[in-house]
């Protein structure tokens, strides 16, 4: 009997739970269990990866996923359709700001209460600039031109199913870390920093790098994503879709996850669901997170746990003096 595909992920949570290194976030102190370098593989025609061992936030992937293409960097979108994942970002920058005396006092729900209600709030307070969408879509060039890397995939692959240059990048160094002019570091850290896309067969497949990964929060998030991602780009080319792999860098399992992933592993795989994208998608503009249609999915309950603000720009570490 062939293993579930699921499998894979379920090797890579014990790995790291069983051998992981103890290792210590600089900006929080948060220690991680972490391994590096792995890799997994889904053939999308087997079924769709979104993960059955606990129940993944499939509204959060959808939206975040269109966030992306669209080229979007507000939060404001992602909290009009009821997705928070993105929420403490600009949060701890405006935090950071008012511990100042900068801008006035708010709790996060307070703020994301603002960031709906007054478009002007969100436009000042809820950017947050050089992440996915923006450097997706529309890339900075040096001479002011906006680079759409993904549109530019596509219309290569139109042209030459046989190319092998159609890669996104989201790793910008201008604004990453100690690399970055002062002030300029980006807050968020870049971790899914890197995919290709390709046809072999006939059929669409993408490699994501991913050079850092939180594999029992986030890793199941960012599967669903690319796959999802893949099976857009093979829709609006008019093939099928085939492989997702996923390369991981560094993999780790935060310290206050620990219970959480013994929990996930002893549940057993359950059959992957089913996507489709309703109607025609003949452009990136053209596509609306209504045509996709996912029917099947009987994941066991969700396992919650918090997520670590951690990673990006660390002041002490990274600030010119």
């Amino acid at each position: 009997m062939a293993q579930h595909p699921e499998q894979q992920y379920l090797d890579l949570l014990a790995q790291a739970l069983d051998h992981g290194e103890e290792q210590v976030d600089k900006g929080t102190g948060v220690k991680t269990y972490s391994l590096f370098g792995a890799q997994m593989r889904f053939d999308l025609s087997e079924g769709f990866p979104l993960l059955t061992t606990k129940k993944v936030y499939w509204s959060g992937v959808l939206h975040e996923l269109f966030w992306f293409l669209s080229g979007q960097s507000n939060i404001k979108y992602l909290v009009d359709n009821k997705v928070h994942i993105w929420d403490d970002y600009p949060y701890k920058i405006y935090k950071e700001k008012s511990d100042k005396g900068e801008v006035p006092a708010l709790t996060k729900d307070e703020f994301i209460a603002q960031i709906a209600a007054d478009a002007s709030f969100a436009e000042k307070f809820g950017e947050l600039r050089h992440i996915y969408g923006e450097h997706w879509r529309r890339w900075e060039a040096k001479d002011g031109r906006k680079v759409d890397q993904l549109g530019w995939v596509i219309d290569e692959l139109r042209k030459d199913p046989d190319a092998h240059n159609t890669l996104v990048t989201s790793w910008n160094p201008e604004y990453l870390y100690a690399m970055a002019l002062p002030g300029e570091g980006v807050r968020f850290p870049i971790c899914h920093n890197l995919y290709q896309v390709n046809i072999k067969h006939g059929k669409v497949c993408l490699q994501l790098y991913q050079r850092s990964a939180d594999i029992f929060l986030g890793v199941p998030f960012n599967i669903a994503s690319y796959a999802l991602l893949t099976v857009v780009i093979a829709k609006i080319l008019g093939r099928e879709p085939g492989e997702f792999i996923h390369t991981f860098g560094d993999f780790h399992i935060y310290e206050n996850h620990i219970e959480q992933v013994k929990e996930q592993l002893s549940r057993a795989p359950r059959p992957f669901p089913t996507l489709k994208i309703e109607g025609e998608v003949p452009t990136l503009d053209s596509f609306i997170t209504g045509q996709v249609k996912l029917e099947g999915y009987d994941p066991h309950p969700p396992i919650k746990a918090e997520l670590t603000v951690s990673g990006g720009y660390n002041e002490k570490m990274h600030k010119k003096v």
